[in-house]
């Protein structure tokens, strides 16, 4: 399978990505390749769903994204002895190395 990609922004901060590329090419790109944008022209296209559904999905999903945003920058960190918690969902508990090789973290399922 080969798949190819195309950022659209930057790799970093401090590289904003319009250097090397104009704002043009990333928007025509965008406009010709984008596989989200191609997959809703298909669908309004095969009837499968209209323009006015997939707004609704979109701002369903930027709600959600927003929501869980927003409680991942307000919730407090765990403490240090949970930083192993539900890594795997139905292993038996193991032992989990930190960053401190002699520290070791319980996982809990």
């Amino acid at each position: 399978m080969e798949l190819q990609t195309y950022r659209y922004h930057g790799h970093s901060m401090s590289d904003p990505g319009v250097s090397y590329r104009t704002r043009e090419e990333i928007q025509e790109v965008r406009s010709k390749s984008d596989p989200i944008m191609l997959l809703k022209d298909g669908m309004v296209n095969s009837n499968l769903a209209s323009v006015e559904e997939l707004k609704e999905i979109d701002v369903e999903v930027r709600k959600e994204i927003e929501d869980a945003a927003q409680f991942a920058t307000a919730d407090p960190e765990p403490p240090l002895e949970e930083l192993g918690y539900h890594i795997y969902s139905s292993d038996p508990p193991f032992e989990v190395r930190g960053a401190n090789q002699w520290i070791k973290f319980k996982s809990v399922s």
